[in-house]
């Protein structure tokens, strides 16, 4: 295999990092202070800087980045994009790239209907409204689908939506007109053909944004993740995507490139760490010296470059594979780097930390959110234990069959 970009790859990633140093990088910082000195009820709205950043990103070529059919660059091609998006807090936002909405845009894409397409792809694609994706519930084991509680029944031409989720991301968004709801529609069929996702309005009757959860203290606005009731919500079973009973299948296709493009944003994360350690280690002294020759900081700073680079090519591993053999030929890898890079990026982030000493606590450095995106990230799509479940699943059933 070889990893080396393609000449459009290299192409695309000059642009996003140019555009990212000299478009984001100086608006990012003027936003962050203005959202961090915004009264808490008052985060929560659209920011004209940041939405003229999407309007240059756009004509600029670079939107949409995320989507083979729409870009035309493949997941190993778009990888390194999502990595230079990772060390910047607004770059994934600003290139339409950013999750939930680049998942529920790949589900649309796939596998909506036409109606479907009209009605949600297209303006999510122009970056007119956002979405978010509700599937963990507060009363059960989210991480074991069969437990689910909220009910997608489709009663003759409708479909009738019961339950309540939380943790769905996005959902605090000015602009988040969409709702991907998976939900149990047919608890006695096979345990892969029991869930529906459909695709519910914001603002159907029914539908009710309980509250804005914070995470470690962190609200994450103005998208935020949050918890939502859906009270007899009924919607023609049309809204149904893919039709009944497909909610798993489709929901493990959007998360074989959705983990890529998650785990490369983190190994962008880790770059920003890494360079601040460095920087805060060779600048900043102490007893005399400089903190980097100091506790054996230098051994965690050369650990810290060995763990960033082992985790991106295990992850453009499964990109490739991704690329060349689909969801199938990559199910071990895609649980493989979901363990490997959350947790990589946590201790990476957590050595910055220290280097940094009580400011690395503080907002006045970028490091104390970035430990939270990868702290989080560990329970994100699936928590670590159940993806070494499915590793172990898949390297222990060679010997089975050879029994």
């Amino acid at each position: 295999m070889d990893f080396a970009q393609s000449r459009r790859g290299q192409e695309y990633a000059e642009r996003v990092r140019t555009f990212i140093e000299a478009e984001v990088a100086p608006v990012e910082k003027r936003h962050v202070r203005e959202l961090s000195a915004a009264a808490p009820d008052q985060r929560w709205r659209t920011y004209p800087a940041v939405e003229a950043l999407k309007a240059k990103a756009r004509e600029a070529g670079l939107w949409n980045l995320f989507l083979p059919d729409v870009s035309g660059l493949s997941t190993v091609e778009y990888a390194p994009l999502a990595e230079l998006m990772g060390r910047s807090y607004l770059a994934a936002e600003v290139f339409n790239c950013n999750a939930p909405d680049s998942g529920n845009m790949e589900v649309l894409h796939h596998f909506g209907s036409e109606e479907q397409k009209r009605r949600w792809l297209e303006p999510l694609l122009a970056g007119e409204i956002r979405s978010a994706f509700c599937m963990t519930e507060p009363d059960v084991a989210s991480s074991d689908a069969t437990t689910m509680q909220a009910t997608a029944v489709v009663e003759g031409d409708e479909v009738v939506l019961n339950g309540r989720k939380w943790f769905s991301t996005g959902l605090g968004a000015p602009r988040c007109a969409l709702l991907l709801v998976m939900a149990l529609t047919e608890p006695d069929a096979d345990r892969y053909r029991q869930h529906s996702i459909v695709a519910v309005p914001k603002d159907a009757p029914g539908v009710t944004v309980e509250r804005m959860l914070p995470v470690m203290g962190r609200y994450d606005e103005p998208s935020g993740h949050g918890e939502v009731t859906f009270t007899d919500v009924r919607l023609p079973v049309s809204a149904v995507v893919g039709g009944p009973g497909r909610g798993f299948e489709i929901g493990q296709s959007r998360l074989g490139p959705g983990r890529v493009h998650h785990c490369m944003r983190l190994i962008g994360l880790a770059e920003m760490a890494l360079e601040a350690a460095c920087r805060r280690g060779v600048e900043r002294t102490a007893f005399g010296k400089p903190l980097v020759n100091l506790g054996g900081n230098r051994e965690r700073i050369a650990d810290a470059r060995i763990a960033i680079d082992s985790a991106r090519l295990l992850v453009l591993h499964t990109a490739w594979l991704l690329d060349t053999q689909g969801i199938l030929g990559a199910l071990s890898q895609v649980s493989q780097i979901k363990v490997a890079v959350p947790l990589m990026a946590q201790n990476v982030v957590d050595m910055a930390m220290q280097l940094h000493g009580g400011a690395g606590l503080t907002d006045d450095f970028p490091l104390a959110a970035a430990w939270t995106v990868a702290r989080a990230l560990r329970l994100a799509d699936g928590p670590d234990e159940v993806h070494r479940g499915v590793v172990a699943k898949l390297e222990l059933a060679q010997y089975t069959a050879q029994r």
